[in-house]
């Protein structure tokens, strides 16, 4: 059965919005681990404008299932990386002035960087995911650069509007999946999934792990934290 990895930044958000202490990420993250889900995920952002140092160094002490720490491909997010030693990171394009991650990490194009900070994190024994776009010329540099794992980013399947656009998003998403299991690298899949469209990919057997936010925490403000996971980790199975 894949596995659910649950990103809380949300909860951060909600938190920052009135600048006091509620709601407690780190609350969040115990709820959603009781409710089965298979790990935690934070995007430490280079603004701060919801995850906070402090709120990193809890969650590690915290965490039991496992801890997938977001950041841009710096030295700077890698020193802390290397101080809080995250069970994986994830390697994500960042912008100052976007709302959410938009697109996936040119890898081909900023190979040396990149190859770099993995470096860098392999030498520290944390296991390295890139996020990518579903396409063979990125899985291709991900190998390359020695990534143990990549995320395939599905925005652009969960916002096509004809169903001729979402299906050639999924046969993109399906052979960047198999290509990046040949090579022998995990593949995980995140961005714009929520309870209508995970399950067309669930039929994509190479992929283990679903890394889902925005849409279990928007549910969670209706049901609350507890159901809204195990509603999803029952589309998954």
């Amino acid at each position: 059965m894949p596995r659910l990895g649950v990103n809380i930044d949300h909860v951060a958000t909600l938190r920052q919005a009135r600048g006091g202490t509620d709601p407690d990420p780190l609350a969040a993250a115990v709820l959603v681990e009781l409710a089965g889900a298979d790990g935690i995920v934070v995007h430490l952002r280079e603004d701060r404008r919801h995850i906070q140092d402090r709120d990193l160094q809890l969650l590690r002490e915290l965490i039991r299932t496992k801890l997938d720490l977001e950041m841009a491909a710096d030295e700077t997010m890698a020193k802390i990386a290397l101080t809080i030693k995250p069970d994986m990171v994830t390697l994500v394009p960042e912008k100052r002035q976007e709302l959410t991650t938009e697109g996936g990490l040119d890898v081909a194009g900023h190979r040396d960087r990149i190859q770099q900070i993995v470096a860098m994190l392999h030498e520290a024994s944390i296991p390295v995911s890139l996020f990518i776009e579903p396409d063979l010329a990125q899985v291709k540099a991900s190998h390359r650069v020695s990534a143990d794992f990549v995320e395939l980013h599905t925005g652009r399947y969960a916002n096509a509007r004809r169903s001729k656009e979402a299906d050639a998003e999924v046969e993109a998403i399906t052979q960047s999946a198999k290509l990046s299991y040949k090579l022998g690298m995990g593949v995980n899949a995140g961005h714009g999934l929520d309870y209508r469209n995970v399950m067309r990919l669930t039929h994509i057997p190479e992929i283990v792990e679903y890394n889902i936010g925005h849409s279990i925490i928007a549910r969670a403000v209706l049901v609350g934290l507890d159901q809204a996971v195990r509603e999803m980790k029952a589309l998954l199975s």
